[in-house]
């Protein structure tokens, strides 16, 4: 079979190529580390990415954006207790970074504290209202807090903003559940199936 080119894997190669050599003879060059690691990220070179944040951090500390990088990238090695500090740290030099709340919301979240996750999430919303996965995170809280009218509250404006986010009706078909109303129930089900989010007949743990 013929090798088939990807124009922009080719392109992300060659980037990745041109910001290695310039960082050869600026290694002091905390942009050139910082956007190396974006591009790592971006091919999913975790280990190699975390490595060119760190660097970018040890020649400027004050680079709160490669903070946040690096916590989701400690998120997706399944170290949330480094997503979170990685994003707090980020807060201590820029408090309205409404990504780097989302990520400890999301952190707390998957750590089963869902009082800090909708704290954090909470926050990230209000910086930034449209924050899609902050928005989410805060359905799933809510839902888990049983504060489940402001979880179907949180999942329609997500479907404001996009129609076809399928884990927003995960959420409201177990809301609705819980609130007995079977029929709409049904209907977000039938939608996130049709999405292809398939989800069990019986109640379980909304999507996140």
């Amino acid at each position: 079979m013929a090798h088939v080119h990807d124009p922009q894997k080719d392109r992300l190669n060659l980037y990745i190529k041109f910001l290695k050599e310039r960082t050869f003879f600026e290694p002091s060059s905390p942009v050139l580390h910082y956007n190396l690691g974006l591009a790592y990220s971006q091919k999913g070179l975790v280990d190699e990415a975390i490595s060119e944040f760190k660097q970018a951090l040890e020649c400027d500390p004050n680079l709160a954006q490669a903070h946040v990088n690096l916590g989701g990238l400690w998120f997706r090695k399944g170290n949330l207790e480094e997503c979170i500090e990685a994003n707090l740290r980020a807060l201590a030099l820029d408090p309205t970074l409404p990504m780097a709340y989302s990520n400890i919301g999301f952190a707390y979240l998957h750590m089963g504290d869902v009082e800090k996750s909708i704290q954090h999430s909470e926050k990230a919303v209000e910086l930034a209202p449209d924050h899609l996965p902050a928005l989410n995170s805060l359905a799933v809280a809510y839902l888990q807090a049983e504060r489940v009218d402001e979880s179907i509250a949180c999942s329609h404006k997500i479907l404001a903003i996009q129609q076809d986010f399928a884990p927003a009706h995960v959420n409201l078909a177990q809301a609705y559940a819980m609130k007995g109303e079977v029929e709409k129930a049904d209907e977000h089900r039938q939608k996130a199936d049709a999405l292809g989010y398939a989800m069990p007949p019986d109640d379980s743990p909304p999507g996140e």
